[in-house]
């Protein structure tokens, strides 16, 4: 990774500068580039020693096909062939190497400003001002294809070094796809799945996060970024304040998938203009290329940047590939194998395939091979997700155990200190003897509840399978930070599922008190 972080400031020397502007201006102070500054900013210089600040979107993914389902969209309402939830897959560009496991992608913090418009496209250097820090507006498609254009081409002349690398090959940028966007916009795994289906990200107050048409808030007139709040990744004005430009063209939403009509260019996210009814995660719209004769601008509709990479970097990744392929939708996927393995059907037909002479059969089988993996690859998502949920599940009981086992600990030590030597007639205590035995009772039937769903995970699921999973859903919960004190209890409970498939043993009281260990002295 050789991109810096938000406290050291990307200077550029003289020379590189003369090729972009006869005139060299001051370096920007923070505030007109990255007014909000955070932990895990990360800066890429720009022309006329400017700046521009970053995120990461990450996702815990690591294969070279592995990628992460999720639902966009929005049900309900009354723009449902726009807005209709639709299933997706997101994946990272970037490999995860010095953070652990996983990939990512990465968004602008903010919006394009007029400033860094100015650095990119003027003839001259601009003056710095926090002035400039309003979104940049007044920008056909087209203008916003060849701002990242010239931004990649100084970067690469410039710069280079600045950029993360796959597999050897720098990124580059370019406007988002609508999944890039809208998953960076719901809070990507900053928050929980209720959070992330919900109509925005969780916040307190609208109006400290996003402006919109009123008083109360944009009073029409389009903002400085980084005035509000930002949402749970660390992105300001993802919604609000001016739409944004999408890479993709526009489609309309038919039920559970998109249209086969492709259309003119989408914004996402709402407006200064918008009601505050239009800010949110699914809003999205067509908007023309042209008007007319020219094309298309608005003072409502501004652009952000993603730095990604390409996805066929050399011949090598090209083999990882067509080995992660050979193996996509093949059966028993994550799950141990017996020695005489079960036969894998779609290999069956692909062999099949491969040995028949005459061509329309050949094609009808490869065809039926496709069919079949793509159906086993759907299955073997949703299986996935389901471990996942199980994993979640099972960490959630562990806290109720330490929960009710520490409060029945209590219990006992104050019905020992306070009514060992007592008259068994003494009504306080026979309350309390009343409260330790509801309380056994609960404990009981939590720990038996948390036992069969250990049993049923191990039994469903097995060894490979869960393990595959726990490393996927441990770093989730790493990601989200409102959900990392659900790790210690991830480890518990993986803990306790390990010991019983490794001896087949139902163990309440042991898989209890491991529950009751966690974070213990603490």
């Amino acid at each position: 990774m050789t991109l810096t972080p938000f406290s050291m400031r990307c200077g550029l020397v003289l020379g590189l500068l003369t090729s972009i502007s006869p005139v060299l201006a001051d370096s920007w102070p923070d505030n007109t580039y990255n007014p909000k500054p955070a932990d895990e900013d990360i800066i890429l210089p720009m022309p006329c020693d400017g700046s521009m600040v970053f995120r990461r979107i990450e996702i815990p993914m690591d294969g070279p096909l592995d990628d992460l389902p999720v639902t966009l969209g929005q049900d309900g309402g009354e723009w449902g062939v726009i807005e209709h939830s639709y299933p997706a897959f997101i994946a990272g560009s970037f490999n995860n190497s010095n953070k652990g496991k996983g990939r990512y992608y990465l968004m602008a913090k903010y919006p394009l400003t007029s400033l860094q418009y100015q650095a990119l496209m003027e003839g001259t250097c601009p003056t710095p001002s926090r002035k400039l820090s309003v979104p940049a507006t007044g920008m056909s498609w087209f203008d916003a294809v060849s701002i990242a254009d010239k931004y990649n081409q100084w970067l690469r002349t410039h710069a280079i070094d600045k950029l993360p690398t796959e597999d050897g090959k720098p990124g580059f940028l370019r406007l988002p796809t609508e999944v890039e966007w809208e998953f960076a916009a719901r809070g990507g795994l900053k928050v929980n799945s209720a959070e992330f289906r919900d109509v925005r990200y969780p916040m307190d107050d609208v109006k400290n996060y996003e402006w919109f048409s009123g008083s109360q808030s944009s009073n029409g007139k389009v903002q400085l970024v980084g005035l509000l709040k930002p949402n749970p990744l660390g992105l300001h004005d993802m919604l609000g304040n001016v739409s944004e430009m999408m890479f993709t063209p526009f489609y309309l939403n038919k039920l559970n998938r998109l249209h086969g009509q492709a259309g003119g260019f989408v914004v996402r996210g709402g407006s200064f203009q918008s009601g505050l009814s239009e800010v949110r995660s699914a809003a999205r719209k067509e908007v023309n290329y042209y008007d007319n004769a020219t094309p298309l601008i608005s003072k409502s509709i501004g652009l952000r940047l993603v730095l990604v990479a390409p996805t066929i970097t050399s011949t090598d990744r090209v083999k990882q590939l067509e080995k992660s392929w050979e193996t996509l939708g093949a059966e028993n996927q994550h799950t141990e194998k017996e020695k005489n393995e079960t036969k894998d059907t779609a290999k069956e037909l692909g062999n099949l395939a491969s040995v028949v002479g005459d061509a329309e059969l050949k094609q009808k089988l490869k065809v039926l091979e496709n069919q079949l993996r793509a159906s086993n690859q759907k299955q073997q998502e949703d299986r996935d997700q389901s471990i996942r949920a199980s994993l979640n599940l099972g960490s959630f009981l562990c806290t109720k155990l330490q929960d009710d086992g520490r409060f029945l600990d209590f219990l006992n030590q104050n019905y020992e200190l306070l009514c060992k030597d007592k008259d068994e007639n003494d009504a306080h205590c026979a309350t309390r003897k009343t409260k330790l035995g509801e309380q056994q009772d609960s404990l009981q039937q939590l720990t038996s509840y948390y036992a069969s769903s250990l049993v049923d995970s191990s039994t469903l699921y097995g060894q490979e399978g869960l393990k595959h999973e726990f490393s996927v859903f441990d770093q989730m919960l790493t990601l989200n930070k409102r959900l990392s004190g659900l790790k210690p209890f991830l480890a518990a409970h993986w803990q306790n599922q390990q010991k019983y498939l490794a001896n087949g043993k139902i163990d309440t009281a042991g898989w209890l008190e491991s529950c009751k260990r966690v974070n213990q002295g603490k």
